[in-house]
């Protein structure tokens, strides 16, 4: 059996790189800090109209949020 791979959230890990917090991305895009944590958590997934909101609240990129920088192989 392959080794499970981890899923990483890109809204999360870019809200850590640039300091901010869920709440912060909540009132900058206009919706609730549980919407935003459920984004983070894998719960639910934002629209793609929403995405880009996040981009533009972020300073970054749409392909940033949708993409990892980076793949490792294990074994």
């Amino acid at each position: 059996m392959p080794p499970k791979r981890t899923r990483y959230n890109r809204i999360k890990l870019v809200l850590y790189e640039k300091e901010k917090s869920n709440g912060w991305l909540a009132e900058k895009i206009g919706v609730k800090a549980v919407t935003v944590s459920k984004w983070c958590s894998n719960v639910n997934q934002p629209t793609i109209s929403t995405m880009y909101e996040i981009a533009d609240a972020l300073q970054v990129s749409i392909y940033e949020l949708l993409v990892p920088n980076t793949f490792s192989k294990k074994g």
